[in-house]
Order: C-alpha cells, then structure tokens, then sequence
C-alpha cells in the first residue's frame, strides 16, 4: 500500500455486509476541506456525475445522523453521507488534481475500483498473483501519466491565461504589473500597524 493510499484506508469503514463504505465528513477533512460545509458542493457534483451515469443516487450516497459527543456527555445528531467506493471515486474526480491529496485520492479509488472489477472478472481470477500484481502496476502506471498529463495541461492554461492578461493590458495601453511603483510601506508592514493600532 503506498504511503499516500494509506489514510484513505485508516478512515476505510466495512458495513455489516462487509462492503467498503466511507464517512463524508471524513474523507472531506482527509481531502483539506477546513469546513464541511466547503465540502457540500463537491459531494452535489459527484451526486450530479453519479446521477448522470445511470447510477441511483441513493445507493452510493446515503445520508444519516451520526450521533457526536459535544462535551459533559451529551450528544448531538449530525449530518453525514455514507460514501461507497464508487461514490469515494467521483467525489476525487469532482476536487482540484493539483492539490496532492485529491491525486492520491484520484489514484486510490481508481485502483480500489478496478481492484473489484477485476475480482468480479472470471479471467482476472485465473492469473497467479505475480500476473494480478503486474496487471495493476501498469494500470496505476498508465492512470499516473494521465495524472501528469492533467496537471501540465492546467500549467500550460494557467500560463496562456496570463499571456493573455497581459496582452490586454497592453492593447488597453495601461501599467504592466512590473512597472507600477513599488509603495513605500509593504502589505506586511500595513498588517503590523493595523494590530498595534488595534492593541491601543
């Protein structure tokens, strides 16, 4: 198991009819979402992307009240999504490749996914383990330049969006960035005075 597959397996949870299933609330603070709530439009686009493939809704994302302790024992109901591994994989497809965390969740679930196919495959189940091991090597290895391939690509968009900025700012005859004045007193040094006003 690679190092960065590791916490998607350490929040992995196994339901009562041993299917893999994961809680939202989990994997989005895994992903880097500081709040739930800055995590709620990526599961409506993996529920939109789910819906659209012919999937039910229903049987990929199941929502429910998690009762959390809040202190002197008392408990309060939540809301959480029930995530299956299927509804795992679109949730990564939906986040930002470039943040390293959402690639290694992009990877892992593609694997995961193509680990069960496989397993339901009646050819797969006739390699030795040495063949299966070699056969999703160079699926991961191929979905890996697929990976890098994205991530160039949003590098070259990125640069050509700029070029473009720039350009504009020039047929509009206004100050290039590296030739407006530098100002006497830097971001920073105005944040540092802001506090010691605001401490008086």
């Amino acid at each position: 198991m690679n190092e960065h597959h590791q916490p998607f397996e350490e929040i992995k949870l196994i339901n009562a009819n041993g299917a893999e299933q994961w809680s939202a609330r989990q994997l989005g603070k895994l992903l880097g979402y500081s709040e739930y709530r800055h995590f709620i439009p990526v599961l409506t686009r993996a529920k939109e992307a789910c819906e659209n493939s012919g999937h039910t809704i229903d049987d990929h994302f199941e929502e429910i009240l998690d009762m959390v302790k809040i202190g002197s024992n008392a408990k309060r109901a939540l809301k959480d999504i029930v995530l299956s591994r299927y509804a795992c994989y679109l949730v990564v497809q939906n986040g930002d490749p470039a943040k390293p965390v959402i690639a290694a969740g992009q990877t892992y679930f593609a694997i995961q996914t193509r680990r069960q196919e496989l397993a339901d495959d009646e050819a797969f189940k006739q390699l030795r383990e040495d063949e299966k091991r070699l056969f999703l090597r160079n699926e991961l290895k191929e979905h890996n330049k697929q990976l890098v391939e994205a991530a160039q690509q949003a590098n070259t968009t990125h640069f050509d969006v700029g070029s473009k900025v720039r350009q504009t700012i020039q047929e509009l005859g206004g100050t290039m960035p590296e030739e407006l004045p530098t100002p006497q007193v830097s971001i920073k040094q105005l944040e540092n005075s802001v506090k010691i006003t605001e401490k008086k």
